[in-house]
């Protein structure tokens, strides 16, 4: 039988993993109104890597794959429109593998160093997800990739893919990411604290 603060930390787990995977609907909803260049800025990946290290891998990769269908929703109609399974495919594993992914590292390194175990969460979030998006965009959509490329005039896909599509959304999480993550669970650690 579980003790009751075993039981008490569970539900507060449970609690603030409903919280996140709220915030992660409300920040990529608005998040689809915010746009680097042709896609929509991620700032969902701050509450997949809070979720990591603050409730379980579980929690994170739930978080990832609630950003994955929010994004099949709102953002993925481009790709949609080129293949529907390579879409779905792409933006699923995405996603989910973001959070599991953060979850993983932070759980692997946390009891050497907190923060240090946040920061490379807060690395390998965006790297996962922007990785399994390239890679769904060369196996599903390369061809149109490369059009799109031409039209938008680089010298070929892979040129487009890194610095049309991917570069500077890629910049931009992960800075957020390094930066506020460390941040947020300090405060969540102080609040902890004073209770």
């Amino acid at each position: 039988m579980k003790s009751q603060a075993k039981k008490k930390a569970d539900i507060e787990k449970l609690v603030l993993g409903g919280i996140l995977t709220a915030l992660v609907v409300v920040l990529q909803y608005m998040g689809s109104f915010i746009k680097f260049g042709p896609f929509s800025i991620s700032l969902v990946l701050i509450p997949i890597v809070i979720g990591a290290a603050t409730c379980s891998t579980k929690i994170s990769t739930w978080l990832g794959f609630v950003f994955s269908v929010v994004v099949l929703a709102l953002d993925a109609s481009a790709f949609f429109a080129i293949s529907v399974p390579g879409t779905i495919i792409t933006v699923l594993a995405k996603g989910t593998a973001c959070g599991l992914t953060a979850g993983l590292v932070y759980k692997l390194l946390h009891k050497k160093n907190e923060y240090a175990a946040v920061i490379a969460s807060a690395i390998v979030c965006p790297i996962t997800n922007t990785g399994i998006f390239l890679l769904g965009c060369v196996v599903f959509f390369f061809k149109t990739i490369q059009e799109w490329g031409v039209g938008a005039g680089y010298a070929n896909a892979i040129e487009y893919m890194f610095l049309g599509l991917a570069g500077g959304n890629f910049l931009f999480e992960m800075a957020t990411n390094i930066v506020l993550c460390p941040v947020i669970i300090r405060i969540l650690n102080i609040r902890k604290k004073n209770k």
